[in-house]
């Protein structure tokens, strides 16, 4: 998210994460190490800022009507219904520091997890307790811009009304073929034994009638989603090497490449850790545009109108 945001002219003044190997990486990269765990973090030692840029995992949000909870004496709310989750650090930083705009990423299950009960939580929290101006879930796929079909939802909203253009991913028509080095150790390529068992597991699961198996990429074509389980088996990403041969999983450069992350990132962690940090990642040029067209609001004059938003007022707009 940095680099994306760097790129539409924005400067990074605080960043977190509790991962001692994510922070290593970013202090290669950026100069300076991000703090710890945000639980432990004050809002007050979070400087102003404009923009906030966060992912938080989907966890399951406990909801229950304010009366029964006013007839068993127990809080409501705010501070309940986000209780004991991550977006609930995030709000806690929006309520607290309130920055003009914010930028939520998430993954595309977050629309329907719980019976739509965790994001019905999440827009009246951050419509109704924060009293933001907060767009319908953006959902982007990176197909268009890297060779991964990667989709993702975007919160975005807003302290005052301003008009947003939604991005357009240029369509680049990338191939996996376009991201691969020429020479890759054999310490990729699967042995025999993980080769066969991915094969038998896939057979098994065909006969059961289900979808689960190993992910044979065309080298013309595009990738599954890239996930932080890639360390495992890189059985959801494979290279193929020939008939005769086993297939190989992506090198950690490669898939640095398949995020969009430019050429001259510092990968300075083990294999293991690298494949979950690009997988936990998110994809540059994605975000890239998302942080222009954050940005070209941010510098308009606020609207009287908006066109695509949800409906703000004491009334939930929920999401489509």
């Amino acid at each position: 998210m940095r680099l994306a945001f760097e790129s539409a002219g924005c400067r990074c003044i605080f960043s977190c994460d509790w991962d001692k190997h994510a922070r290593t990486t970013y202090k290669q990269n950026f100069g300076e190490e991000p703090l710890g765990d945000i639980r432990k973090i004050k809002s007050d030692e979070i400087p102003e800022h404009d923009i906030l840029a966060a992912g938080f995992p989907c966890q399951p949000f406990s909801i229950s009507g304010v009366s029964k909870k006013n007839s068993l004496g127990r809080p409501h709310g705010f501070e309940d219904k986000t209780q004991g989750t991550l977006f609930f650090e995030i709000a806690r930083i929006i309520r607290d520091r309130r920055p003009k705009a914010f930028m939520l990423e998430n993954v595309k299950n977050l629309l329907t997890h719980d019976n739509r009960k965790t994001i019905e939580t999440i827009y009246e929290t951050l419509q109704l307790d924060l009293q933001y101006h907060v767009l319908p879930p953006i959902l982007l796929d990176a197909k268009t811009v890297v060779p991964q079909h990667r989709e993702r939802i975007f919160i975005i909203g807003f302290s005052e009304q301003r008009s947003f253009t939604k991005p357009v991913l240029p369509k680049r028509d990338p191939k996996i073929g376009d991201i691969l080095e020429e020479k890759v150790p054999d310490k990729y390529v699967l042995t025999d034994h993980l080769w066969s068992y991915l094969q038998k597991y896939a057979q098994k699961h065909q006969r059961a009638g289900n979808g689960f198996g190993f992910g044979m990429t065309s080298l013309n074509g595009i990738s599954r989603t890239l996930s932080a389980r890639y360390y495992k088996d890189g059985s959801e990403i494979l290279i193929p090497r020939g008939k005769l041969k086993n297939p190989r999983r992506l090198t950690p450069r490669e898939c640095a490449r398949l995020m969009g992350f430019p050429e001259n990132f510092i990968i300075p962690v083990s294999d293991t850790q690298a494949y979950k940090q690009f997988g936990n990642s998110v994809v540059v040029p994605v975000i890239q545009e998302i942080a222009r067209s954050l940005v070209e609001a941010l510098e308009n004059k606020p609207q009287a109108e908006m066109h695509g938003y949800a409906t703000f007022g004491r009334q939930l707009s929920l999401p489509v």
